[in-house]
């Protein structure tokens, strides 16, 4: 018997997630982009402590649109590109979430928004939408800034590590629910990972691993939530063990 339409639909749709290189890049930059801007945005606002938000927003959106956006963006790419080299990644993609953190970590992130500060600032001060005094404070107290960036890019590895633990627990938690026939623990698993994966780095092998739960899942459920799959769907499920 020939697998259905439905298993073979649910095989490309899910083939279709298989990362790239720019896939996980663009994850990065906005991953780690993110954690930099509030970073930026806190540390701004212990240096200058007796400016009002408005004041703040104004200098942040100067910065901005003097090019604190888009150096963000290279500076993340260029840690990327040294960070592969650093650990030995000469081409391909991540394979794991602590390749990321070491590629970033030895990427020198720290030291790339360090100078685009200096520079970012330095184009605004010129401009004459901040003065000297605000400039020079900037500098001076940028490692307050430098701190809550590492800070933050830390934590938002810790969550990616988080996340891929639910994911694993929920996966054993379908898994039993599957042995046992209990299609309404399965549904409940089988959410809970999907909200998990919006949030994790694009990784081959945790995408792999929820493939066959997805396809297998899908197939009782459009099935009116019956157990008795076909042979070749219970080969399939048996890649689950």
């Amino acid at each position: 018997m020939e697998i259905s339409n439905l298993e073979k639909n649910n095989e490309i749709e899910l083939n279709n997630k298989i990362v790239n290189e720019n896939t996980q890049k663009n994850f990065l930059e906005t991953t780690v982009g993110k954690a930099i801007n509030t970073a930026i945005d806190i540390g701004i606002r212990a240096i200058l402590p007796n400016f009002i938000e408005d004041q703040v927003i104004n200098i942040k959106d100067n910065l901005i649109n003097y090019g604190l956006k888009d150096g963000i963006t290279k500076t993340i790419d260029d840690a990327i590109d040294l960070g592969k080299s650093a650990i030995g990644i000469m081409t391909g993609n991540f394979e794991s979430v602590s390749q990321m953190q070491s590629a970033i970590q030895s990427g020198g992130i720290i030291d790339g928004i360090s100078s685009l500060l200096d520079t970012v600032v330095d184009k605004v001060r010129k401009a004459g939408l901040i003065n000297n005094t605000v400039a020079t404070a900037i500098k001076q107290g940028k490692d307050v800034i430098l701190n809550n960036v590492e800070n933050n890019i830390e934590k938002s590895f810790n969550k990616q590590y988080e996340a891929i633990n639910d994911i694993n627990k929920a996966i054993n938690n379908w898994k039993n629910c599957f042995e046992e026939k209990n299609f309404v623990g399965m549904e409940k698993e089988y959410n809970k990972i999907q909200d998990k994966l919006k949030i994790i780095a694009p990784i081959e092998k945790m995408i792999n691993n929820t493939k066959t739960m997805e396809i297998i899942h899908n197939l009782i459920r459009n099935n009116g939530q019956d157990f008795n799959l076909t042979k070749e769907q219970l080969e399939l499920a048996e890649k689950l063990k």
